[in-house]
């Protein structure tokens, strides 16, 4: 019996999802809708597939401790490999076959974003049996989403003759107008187009080298040059940059001959915008989504979320309002697609509202900002029980720390201190430290940092249990 492995592509960024998604803490690890994170989520369905060999995640390396976190949380193990910077899905998939055909010869792949949003039930395990029936005959298959309505930002497929349980596809559409997207949805025949796939890791890579033989080649050498860290697979950074980035459509699907569709009938969704996250989820009598603390009063039809703050609207309708700790964002709901555009100009403004969130996550915990200002700033730090920040120095600030909660095991060069609530400590600049919880409760400090320069560049790591020295 031919081997299955699900590969479960996490390498987006969701940036028109910001200012709740962000390039340090993307869409894909944040609970947007239903039960657990969008990657948990994508997890729990493959997990429903009978004969499922191992799960392969392709992820950022930045995001390499979030994966394993969210990984360990159901109980789930998985094989990681780590994209030094982002490629498009033709390389990360020809990445994850080399990968595979290495440890299991010629598997199924099952290949999954790990963003969407799609009904875990019958049908989803029904279509990847009919899936893996193609795949056996060496077909590329992927999956047609029966469309419910004539959207004109998902691609489509235009289905020909039957095969098995599925269709031969005749041509892929790039996204239509709404003309166009209103003639394909009144006509029949047309999928929207899932971007989920199953085929051999011999098939996948026979035609990459076929039609993309610059990618094929460029990912076999990054492919030989791995190596083990930790829980971890790397790639070598300078070969790795070498490889082109293309889409997995353009690559191969749009111009192979061998390519089927399963349809889909069930409730999907890319969650690519608000106006999607709004259209799939659970809404109130006036037709809102309100999540958080948000108090509305004659407002229709909009998505409102706040994370920590008070929110209160009147008079509003077709709106989206989100509420972070640092940013709000206020649009028209149809205009949704725009926060990209948004967001590119304000990375020329202010980069860090971009990419990060006042929390920062970490593999030994997580840190939130709480005040800065040109010679000072204060954080919060929470430490996870027996994890330890690396033994570091800085050179252009001190540091105060101030035990909240919880037991703190504080090195300062050579001696170590044993701290508990209400207790504090100095860390002169230039002097080498670390900061370990062994207790069994989460540690909460606050940290009070001055100095000419608090960049977070300004840390030289002597060791660490994370690999990052």
């Amino acid at each position: 019996m031919t081997p299955i492995v699900a590969v479960i592509l996490s390498g987006g960024s969701g940036t028109r999802l910001w200012p709740l998604s962000r390039k340090a803490y993307p869409k894909q690890f944040l609970n947007l809708y239903g039960e657990g994170t969008m990657f948990q989520q994508t997890l729990k369905r493959v997990k429903q597939i009978e004969g499922l060999c191992e799960i392969v995640v392709v992820a950022n390396q930045e995001h390499r401790f979030i994966v394993a976190e969210q990984l360990r949380q159901l109980g789930e193990e998985g094989r990681i490999l780590l994209e030094p910077e982002g490629k498009n899905t033709a390389p990360a998939i020809a990445l994850a076959a080399i990968d595979v055909r290495k440890r299991f010869g010629d598997a199924h792949l099952i290949v999954l974003s790990s963003d969407h949003a799609l009904e875990a039930n019958g049908n989803f395990v029904k279509a990847i049996r009919s899936a893996l029936a193609l795949s056996e005959r060496s077909a590329l298959v992927t999956f047609g989403i029966v469309p419910t309505s004539p959207e004109t930002g998902y691609g489509y497929i235009q289905a020909s003759e039957p095969v098995l349980e599925g269709y031969r596809v005749e041509r892929f559409i790039e996204k239509p107008p709404k003309e166009a997207a209103m003639q394909m949805v009144e006509s029949g025949g047309f999928y929207w187009n899932s971007g989920m796939f199953v085929f051999k890791a011999s098939q996948i890579l026979s035609e990459l080298k076929q039609y993309r033989p610059d990618i094929y080649e460029a990912c076999e050498v990054v492919g030989n040059s791995t190596s083990p860290d930790l829980d971890f697979i790397r790639y070598d950074s300078a070969l790795f940059e070498k490889i082109p980035s293309e889409s997995v459509d353009y690559a191969v699907m749009e111009p192979s001959t061998n390519v089927a569709m399963i349809p889909f009938a069930g409730k999907w969704s890319d969650v690519g915008s608000w106006d999607a996250l709004w259209n799939i989820s659970d809404k109130d009598g006036e037709g809102n989504v309100i999540i958080g603390k948000v108090t509305a009063v004659n407002t229709q039809n909009s998505y409102i979320r706040s994370v920590s703050k008070n929110v209160a609207v009147a008079g509003l309708e077709e709106v989206v309002v989100i509420a972070t700790d640092d940013a709000v964002l206020v649009a028209d709901k149809s205009h949704a697609q725009q926060v990209k555009d948004l967001v590119n100009l304000l990375k020329q403004r202010d980069v860090d509202i971009v990419e990060k969130h006042q929390e920062v996550h970490r593999p030994w915990g997580s840190y939130m900002t709480l005040d800065k200002a040109e010679r000072f700033q204060v954080k919060r730090l929470f430490v996870k029980p027996g994890e330890k920040l690396s033994f570091q120095m800085h050179y252009h600030r001190a540091e105060h720390w101030i035990i909240v909660q919880g037991t703190a095991s504080v090195v300062l060069d050579e001696e170590t201190y044993v701290l508990s609530e209400n207790q504090s400590i100095h860390i002169p600049l230039g002097v080498k430290h670390s900061l370990l919880n062994p207790g069994k409760i989460p540690l909460e400090v606050i940290e009070v940092q001055s100095g000419t320069y608090l960049g977070e560049d300004d840390i030289i790591r002597f060791r660490d249990q994370y690999g990052r020295v």
